[in-house]
Order: C-alpha cells, then structure tokens, then sequence
C-alpha cells in the first residue's frame, strides 16, 4: 500500500492501548514509530506468563520498532532528547504530570524541537476534579454514559472488546493528522489532547443527540428497536443477526423467505412504528420459525431475497469467510523468535492498493542497536 505517512518521524512513550493504538493507525499509514519502553519490563502490557510478548501486546504494536530508554536516567535522557530532535510526533499516556517528571513534558520538549506535533492522552483530561484519577476501558465506558447502553438489565455485567481504549486511540491519531496537515502552512507544532472520557463521549454523540433534541434518554434497547435488529438462533444452533432498518422491501423479502407473509398482517407488526413498538414479542414469533432451518440455509435463502443479514461468527470463523478471503483481511509476517505473526490488515486502501505489508510487533529493545547513534532513518523496519 502506498505509504503516505513515509516521512513522518514518531516518538510513542505509550503503555497499555491508547498511546500504543494511536501511534499504530500511523505506522499503518507508513509512519516509521519508534517504541521508547523502560528496560528489563517495557510497555506493561507486555507481560503474559512469564514473557513479554502478549496477544495484547501484539494486537496494538505491529509496524514498529523499540528500544529502551529510562528518561530519569541522564544519558537516556540524551538519546532520548535525540529522538525528539528529529521527531514529527510524540505520542504519550501517561497521567496528568508524569511526562513532566520524566522530562517528557510538552514545553520542554517543544523547546527542544518547536515542530513537535506532541501529543497528550489521559483518562478525564488535564484538569478538573477527576484529572489525577486512574482510568481504564470501562471506568471510560461508564463515565460518558455509553456503557448504560450496552448492559443487559436482566443479566448485567460488561460484555465486549475495550472499546474505549481503543477508540481514544483513533481519536488521537485523527487529531495528530490534522495537527500535522496544519503544520505544512506553519512550520509549528501543536499540542494534542485527548481524554478517554471525552472520547466515549462524543463516540456516545447519538445518544446525546437524542436526549438534547428529543428529551429521549436512551437504553440498551433503544437502537436496536429503531434500526430493527435482531439475532436469532438457528436449528443448528449458530446464529445470525438481522438488521431490517426501514424500508419496506427488506421486510417484504423476510416474509418470502420464511414463507409467512400472514405474519407482517398482524396489526402489531403491521408497519414499521408498530414492530418498533413490538418489537419484543416479533422476537418471540421470528424466533420459533428461524429454529426450523440450519444457519447455512437462512442465509442462502436471505441473500437469495436481498435481506441484510449475517453470520454472527466467532473469530475462529471470520477468517474462513469467503468475502474476507477476497479483501485479503488477514495478512502475516515473519518474527526472528516468535514464529509467524498474524495480523488484521489495515481497513484503508489507496488507489485500490491494499496494506498488505505487516512487521511483526518488536521484542522489548530489539532495535536498540539501530538507535546507538540517533535516528535511524534510513534503514528499514525489522
């Protein structure tokens, strides 16, 4: 894939996801990011019985490099001070006033080299009253109302991937392209900031929008209801989900396939607001025909009508998916000790050229000797 971030220089002194994701968005685009880790530990998420090298390390890490540096240590600070000469981008997420501790901090950095685009990453922000406090993916979730929406009141406990972590990440990748786009005309850089909090927030932005234009406080049902989705267990006992959404035709084509047209008479599912508004006992009904055939087969005849629908696959299962083997959505690449890393591409395409180019994320200090003397910008990533 074309490599537009190629001349791009990034600095990341992240832990965990957020600082890690961000910087990973770029180096997918081609950004050559350097992992600054301390020695002997590195990035915490490292550690995974007894090594340092986890699937939760990997999934955040691929297309860099790291070395490591202890920042409180004087000639570490040196090399350290050389990357950031050099430096387009610093990206850390750390809480409020530890980068300073570390000489890390902003103005000290930006003093070092004023076209830093520095970028800054925490919990609620660097101020207010819940600035010093520790924040991870749900503590995020719940603090900006989005993970009221995804708890089951029958059955509550959190569910799903840290999306949070993650999407503070793209958040502050997103912020750091604009902050270098606007460095063209310049020549200065800029601070970026970005909090988990105000992140899930504005991800959060439809329930907002719904409460501020309509009054209407959302629940865990309240879109799936409007966008009519459903997930319905079949005779084999996998399952597949549906999304009707609104126009007639989708509904009309779910009736020839399960060959019931009697059932979209009934006055409660009649017309779109009234299986809204009926939305729990169309379940009831959809429910017991779906269990009369094998997922394989709903899904031949729903496709055969036009019905958008799915598999609701494992991941075991998605990489066997004919249409992700056609968008070559798994790539891998070798590892000098791992054995062969296997990765998730990049969604971006350009010109039709796919990112099929992956490096397996780095051993803790691994390029080390590429770094002894300064940046290391003309040699390729290993």
């Amino acid at each position: 894939m074309a490599k537009v971030l190629a001349n791009v220089k990034v600095v990341e002194h992240g832990t965990f996801i957020t600082g890690p994701a961000a910087s990973m968005l770029l180096a997918d685009l081609g950004a050559d990011v350097v992992k600054v880790e301390l020695p002997v530990t590195g990035d915490p998420f490292r550690a995974f019985k007894g090594e340092l090298y986890s699937p939760h390390f990997q999934t955040y890490n691929r297309n860099k490099r790291s070395i490591t540096l202890n920042t409180k240590d004087a000639a570490d600070l040196a090399r350290f001070d050389d990357l950031i000469r050099e430096a387009d981008v610093y990206i850390q997420n750390f809480r409020p006033g530890v980068a300073e501790q570390i000489g890390a901090g902003q103005e000290r950095l930006q003093k070092i080299n004023p076209r830093l685009i520095y970028c800054a990453i925490s919990g609620f922000g660097p101020t207010g009253p819940y600035a010093g406090r520790p924040s991870y993916d749900t503590v995020a979730q719940a603090a900006s109302g989005f993970l009221g929406l995804l708890i089951n009141p029958d059955n509550p406990r959190v569910v799903g991937p840290a999306l949070a972590d993650a999407l503070t990440g793209f958040y502050a990748a997103y912020g750091v392209l604009g902050a270098l786009h606007e460095r063209h005309a310049t020549g200065i850089g800029r601070k970026v900031e970005v909090s988990m909090m105000e992140a899930m927030t504005h991800f959060n932005l439809d329930a907002f929008t719904h409460l501020f234009s309509a009054d209407e406080v959302m629940g865990p049902f309240s879109r799936p209801s409007v966008s009519q989705s459903y997930v319905m267990q079949c005779s084999d006992g996998f399952w597949l989900a549906l999304h009707m959404s609104s126009p007639p035709k989708f509904w009309q084509g779910l009736a020839t396939v399960m060959g019931r047209h009697d059932i979209f008479e009934d006055p409660r599912f009649a017309t779109r607001q009234a299986r809204i508004e009926n939305q729990e006992a169309l379940m009831h009904v959809l429910a017991a025909i779906f269990k009369l055939r094998t997922r394989a087969d709903w899904c031949a005849r729903l496709a055969a009508e036009d019905v958008p629908h799915a598999p609701v696959y494992t991941t075991a299962e998605v990489p066997l998916d004919p249409q992700a083997q056609h968008l070559q959505l798994f790539v891998e690449a070798p590892h000098p000790v791992a054995g062969m890393f296997k990765t998730v591409r990049s969604p971006v395409s350009f010109d039709g050229e796919r990112s099929l180019d992956v490096t397996a994320p780095p051993l803790l200090g691994q390029h080390n000797a590429e770094f002894a003397n300064g940046w290391a910008a003309n040699e390729s990533k290993t």
